[in-house]
């Protein structure tokens, strides 16, 4: 995150790649696509699977002639490569599905399933707002919740703002991303929300939230579903902790949904008031 955000001088922007691609991303999934398909020389000596590979791809995909298809693996590797380094980044994805989908006629498809692996693997690391579910490449954040997060960001109480600019750079961190830090300040921005929509200095928020139910009459299964919320990451006292079990790994999927999650209900209460 950048100074200017930090401080609040710019936007804050939800840092997952939704809608767009950068460089270490593209160069990553070609970096698979090169791993398993190119360098398949590493599995079988014969070059005509790799060939076949390329023709594959140029008539299946580029939907051009064969006869028209550059006849040294080097030409076709730098016609293949300029596509994939300059196309949208939407058209990378078709690729890379394209590739999924055919793995199974593929002559270079004995490890389908380790690339498959391995281009999630590159998903995940460098932040993309999609994954590969089964044959398709699909968003894990929609932008309804990129609009509440970043509704929730702009929050005028400084306390709850930090805690979601943390939320997010917890959950978005390329290098060690840590889910269960991001979702202990997803809640803790809730908890300062309430607090300041009830005046309380102090107060957790199991029993704050029964104060905002006399308030504000919230609706019951709502105010249920963030008591159970808190109960995930707090023990009976109250106190917040490393979710109970040090052990139990924290998902991506966990600290995104608690991030708009709690977006959402920063945002309930500040335009209840």
């Amino acid at each position: 995150m950048r100074f200017s955000q930090r401080y609040g001088y710019s936007p804050v922007k939800v840092s997952l790649q939704l809608g767009s691609m950068d460089r270490p991303l593209r160069n990553s999934l070609w970096n698979q696509v090169e791993r398993y398909y190119w360098f398949s020389s590493a599995i079988v000596p014969d070059e005509f699977l790799i060939r076949e590979f390329c023709a594959r791809v140029w008539s299946d995909y580029f939907k051009e002639p064969l006869n028209k298809m550059p006849r040294s693996l080097g030409d076709n590797k730098r016609v293949i490569f300029a596509f994939f380094e300059n196309a949208r980044w939407c058209e990378v994805y078709d690729f890379v599905e394209f590739i999924i989908q055919e793995a199974p006629s593929f002559p270079l498809s004995d490890r389908p399933d380790l690339f498959r692996k391995d281009v999630n693997k590159v998903l995940k690391r460098e932040a993309s707002g999609y994954r590969l579910v089964g044959q398709h490449i699909v968003p894990i954040v929609e932008q309804t919740e990129v609009d509440e997060v970043e509704s929730a960001l702009l929050s005028n109480l400084q306390s709850v703002s930090e805690h979601l600019k943390r939320a997010l750079e917890f959950l978005s961190d390329r290098q060690s991303p840590d889910y269960r830090n991001s979702v202990k300040e997803s809640i803790s921005a809730v908890e300062g929300q309430v607090r300041d929509a009830l005046g309380e200095e102090k107060g957790t928020l199991g029993k704050l939230l029964e104060q905002l139910d006399q308030k504000k009459s919230i609706h019951p299964a709502l105010k249920g579903a963030f008591e159970r919320l808190y109960g995930y990451t707090s023990d009976e006292s109250g106190i917040r902790h490393a979710l109970i079990e040090e052990s139990r790994e924290v998902t991506f999927q966990e600290a995104k949904f608690m991030l708009v999650a709690c977006s959402a209900f920063v945002n309930y209460i500040r335009e209840s008031d």
